[in-house]
C-alpha cells in the first residue's frame, strides 16, 4: 500500500470572473522512501495541489489517503495527529520564519503543541535537529534575520523533520536560493531522507532539479497531471508536447543565450479550453486535440503521456 494516495482530486474556487479550477482531477501515489518531483509553470496549480494533499487549503472533491486512513474529510482534531507525519518546507526561507521568535521557540514550538517531552527535552531534541541540518549550537538562541537564506532554509528543513514525519512537501524549496546553495540544500534534503526513512513530493518549475533529486516525475499543466514516468525515463524521453517544451526552456551550456520554447501565454484556469488544455500552445494541434480531451497513453512501462499523438513518432524530440 502507498504511503499517499489521492484519487481525483479537485480544488476550485469561486471568483467574481468564474470558478478557477487550480486543481482539476489530480491522482497521484507516493510510496514510502519515494522522491515524486511535481513539475509546470508557475499558475499551473502545483503550489495548491501540495497544500490540499497536507489539508492545509481546503479541497472540493476527491479522496486523500495517507497511511492506510481517508483524511479527505478530517477535522481539526482527527488531524492533529496526521499533521506530525506530514509536513512541508516552503519556498520563502525569509517568508516561512516568524521573526519575532528566536530559533529555538520555532523548533520547540511544534514539539510542545504535540506533546513531546518536558522542556529539557524539547530542548534537547531542537539543538539535535539544529546539528543534523548542518547548523551550529548557537543557532538556538539567535533570531531568523541573523541567518542567511541558505542557513534560513535549513532551519526550515530542521522544523519540518523535527516531530520525525513520514511525508515532506517541498514547495520550491531552492528556487529562491543561489545556485551553489541549491545544491547544498538539495545534498542535505538527499541525506534527510536517507538517513530518516522520508518521503518526498517536491515541487519545483525546474526539471534540471527535479531531475537530480527525484525518484518519479509528474508533469502538471493546468490543474492536471499530463504525463508521469521515472525521472530518467520522463527525461530521456519525454512524450507530452508540454515537457518537451519545458525540457527546450533549459539553459544549455553550449550556447551563449539559454533556449527558449515560445509558448505564449499559459491560459487563465477560470477559462480552459476545450479538448486538449494544451492545444492552443501546441505546434501538433489538430482539429481532434481541440475537440476532445486525450486520454492517458502508455508510453512505457510506468510512463504515460495525455496526448493522442503520443505514442507517434511525429512527436519525438
Amino acid at each position: 500500500m502507498a504511503l499517499l494516495e489521492v484519487n481525483d482530486l479537485k480544488t476550485h474556487y469561486r471568483t467574481p470572473s468564474g470558478v478557477l479550477r487550480a486543481v482539476d482531477g489530480v491522482s497521484l501515489s507516493v510510496e514510502s522512501g519515494e522522491t515524486v518531483g511535481l513539475v509546470g509553470e508557475s499558475g499551473c496549480g502545483k503550489s495548491t495541489l501540495g497544500r490540499s494533499v497536507l489539508r492545509l487549503t481546503p479541497h472540493t472533491a476527491g479522496r486523500i489517503r495517507f497511511d492506510g486512513a481517508d483524511i479527505s474529510e478530517f477535522g481539526d482534531r482527527q488531524m492533529k495527529p496526521v499533521r506530525r507525519k506530514m509536513q512541508m518546507v516552503f519556498q520563502d526561507p525569509f517568508a516561512s520564519l516568524n521573526p519575532r521568535h528566536t530559533i529555538g521557540r520555532i523548533l520547540t514550538d511544534p514539539l510542545k503543541v504535540h506533546g513531546f517531552g518536558d522542556r529539557g527535552e524539547r530542548v534537547r531534541r531542537a539543538r539535535e535537529v539544529l546539528d543534523a541540518v548542518g547548523l551550529p549550537k548557537g543557532a538556538y538562541d539567535r533570531w531568523p534575520h541573523e541567518f542567511s537564506g541558505g542557513q534560513r532554509q535549513r532551519i526550515g528543513i530542521a522544523r519540518a523533520i523535527i516531530l520525525s514525519p513520514q511525508l515532506i512537501v517541498c514547495d520550491e524549496p531552492v528556487s529562491a536560493l543561489d545556485l551553489s546553495i541549491q545544491a547544498q540544500i538539495l545534498n542535505l534534503l538527499t541525506r534527510m531522507k536517507r538517513e530518516l526513512s522520508l518521503s518526498y513530493v517536491f515541487i519545483s518549475h525546474d526539471l534540471s532539479v527535479v531531475r537530480y533529486i527525484a525518484d518519479r516525475v509528474l508533469v502538471m499543466y493546468l490543474g492536471e497531471i499530463i504525463e508521469s514516468g521515472p525521472s530518467a525515463a520522463v527525461w530521456d524521453n519525454p512524450s507530452h508536447p508540454y515537457t518537451q517544451a519545458l525540457m527546450q526552456a533549459l539553459p544549455d551550456p553550449a550556447r551563449r543565450k539559454p533556449r527558449t520554447a515560445d509558448l505564449g501565454d499559459l491560459p487563465s484556469a477560470r477559462n480552459i479550453p476545450a479538448g486538449c488544455r494544451f492545444h492552443p500552445r501546441c505546434a501538433h494541434a489538430t482539429d481532434l486535440c481541440r475537440k476532445e480531451p486525450p486520454p492517458a497513453k502508455v508510453v512505457a512501462d510506468g510512463h504515460l503521456a495525455a496526448c493522442h499523438y503520443a505514442d507517434t513518432d511525429g512527436l519525438r524530440q
